[in-house]
């Protein structure tokens, strides 16, 4: 089960990227926000944090305006290996090199599709050890 959730800035690539995982057969658990109204990121990336640590889920995609802000907040959380992508190299390299476990990606940054190589990029690498 991956984890999912974002700010406002980031509703609809959330949404648009559940769809996109759900056709692959990932299992997704929606962590808000829901709506377009202000909202304060931290609060997603700790519900996206304590479900990863928990162990409710597996892994987190964190989403917001550029994906910087929802980095920040997720790795403050011990046991929290957050990774800000782009491209998809660098989502391979991050889980396969530093073992992240939550993904976050920048919805006024890179496009739906981007986003979706990127996240279907992440899920499938394995860490090397």
């Amino acid at each position: 089960m991956i984890a999912i959730g974002c700010d406002h800035g980031a509703l609809e690539l959330k949404e648009q990227l559940i769809e996109h995982l759900k056709k692959r057969g990932v299992e997704c658990k929606d962590y808000g926000t829901y709506t377009k109204d202000s909202c304060d990121y931290p609060v997603y990336a700790k519900k996206v944090a304590e479900a990863i640590l928990s162990g409710e889920c597996e892994e987190g995609i964190l989403l917001c305006g550029t994906g910087i802000g929802m980095s920040m907040a997720a790795n403050k959380i011990k046991g929290i290996r957050a990774a800000l992508c782009s491209d998809c190299f660098s989502a391979q390299a991050t889980k396969e090199h530093n073992n992240a476990n939550v993904l976050c990606m920048g919805a006024r940054v890179i496009g739906p599709e981007l986003a979706f190589r990127i996240a279907d990029t992440f899920l499938d690498s394995k860490f090397s050890n």
